[in-house]
């Protein structure tokens, strides 16, 4: 597989990275900060096989001008594109989002708007090609309405409706689109936080997204427990919700 990676340069994406490049597949890392390109892309080589080169572009969400300069060079470098993997994205807290109006926007727009356009950008090159995967980090933040999470979790609720839609339209014509909906993994973007019991690793989630991506699944929830997890959540009325934290 020839996969391009927006945000493989860090976490969970770091992670998936290095497990499709120990299996063979070649990777191009798509991300803002040209030195953690460079240091990841030479993190990866000795990993693969075939010692395949890992070459990079900058591709930043908060500027959509460099999307499509970005995976036009990863579809040069690779001769092709089979995937399109994002993990890329903002994360803030629930207090911190409710004082700070401009960073609520960014967020948004960063996580909702401009990743979509990150997306369509995408669609249409995989579909051009003949097809291929468009597998994006969403969050089980998205499947319910909760306290900590409301400006983050509408986030992802709305790029999560728009991944389910975009697989039900083109996945006949050949594009297969998978939400990947990571529950708390320990990265970087969680440090800080209290993980709960089901905290996952990224190299396990690495590994269930992989086995997903093969498999062609429209939707992982990664620690797999989350799927019930929510499942439960998304089933509890109103009034308990109010009363609870989670």
């Amino acid at each position: 597989m020839k996969a391009a990676i927006l945000g493989g340069t860090k976490g969970m994406g770091r992670s998936l990275a290095r497990v499709l490049a120990e299996r063979g597949d070649e990777v191009f890392l798509l991300g803002r900060d040209p030195e953690d390109l460079e240091r990841s892309a030479q993190d990866l080589v000795p990993r693969s096989p075939q010692r395949y080169l890992v070459r990079h572009a900058a591709c930043d969400l908060k500027r959509v001008e460099s999307f499509g300069p970005a995976l036009d060079a990863a579809a040069e470098a690779l001769g092709k594109l089979d995937a399109v993997i994002v993990t890329a994205g903002l994360y803030h807290g629930q207090e911190e989002l409710e004082e700070d109006t401009a960073l609520a926007l960014e967020l948004l727009q960063v996580n909702f708007s401009n990743t979509i356009a990150f997306c369509e950008e995408a669609r249409r090159r995989l579909l051009a090609g003949g097809g291929g995967t468009l597998a994006v980090f969403s969050s089980v933040a998205g499947d319910r309405g909760r306290k900590p999470v409301v400006i983050y979790g509408a986030s992802k609720a709305g790029l999560s409706a728009y991944l389910e839609g975009l697989d039900h339209k083109y996945r006949a014509d050949g594009l297969v689109t998978l939400c990947v909906k990571p529950g708390f993994v320990k990265t970087g973007m969680t440090a800080g936080l209290k993980p709960p019991p089901f905290a996952g690793d990224p190299d396990d989630v690495a590994r269930i997204v992989a086995r997903a991506i093969d498999a062609k699944k429209p939707l992982v929830y990664a620690p797999g427990i989350w799927r019930f997890v929510m499942l439960v959540i998304k089933n509890l009325p109103r009034f308990v919700m109010r009363k609870i934290g989670f």
